[in-house]
């Protein structure tokens, strides 16, 4: 009987440990998650942003741009994934290293770099020619914060 025990405490144990280290995003909070970088509230559900490191640590953003400047203070060795709202679909979190971004002063963003996240070229565009402004990719958009 305690060797099952041992058997079952170690699977649970083992099963624990997987899903702890789960490198999915996280569900960020809106209006009570803080962002890592600036330290302000997350409301916006289209500007948010998070990055996943391999371990399964989760460093949530209210801003796109707070993401991007906080890259640089983490080893990129370490990051799973960068994801961030997709503006069209607030709240739904995207790849970041695959979507379309535009800064157009037509769009605030919560940290003023009027920085916004699309799923699609043809979305980012869409929106360009309603408020103007430069399309970017993920890397890009990095140069670009890095100048």
């Amino acid at each position: 009987m305690k060797r099952q025990y041992g058997a079952y405490l170690m699977i649970v144990l083992a099963a624990t440990i997987l899903v702890g280290c789960s490198t999915k995003p996280q569900p960020i909070a809106y209006g009570s998650d803080g962002c890592h970088f600036c330290s302000m509230t997350i409301v916006d559900t289209q500007h948010a942003a998070q990055i996943v490191t391999k371990k399964g640590k989760a460093f949530k953003f209210d801003a796109i741009e707070c993401m991007v400047n906080y890259r640089k203070e983490i080893n990129p060795d370490d990051i799973a994934q960068y994801v961030c709202n997709h503006y069209t679909i607030p709240e739904e979190l995207i790849d970041a290293t695959q979507a379309t971004f535009l800064i157009s002063e037509g769009i605030p963003s919560p940290m003023g770099a009027y920085l916004t996240a699309f799923d699609s070229d043809s979305e980012a565009k869409s929106a360009q020619n309603e408020h103007e402004g430069k399309l970017f990719t993920w890397d890009e958009l990095l140069e670009h914060f890095n100048n």
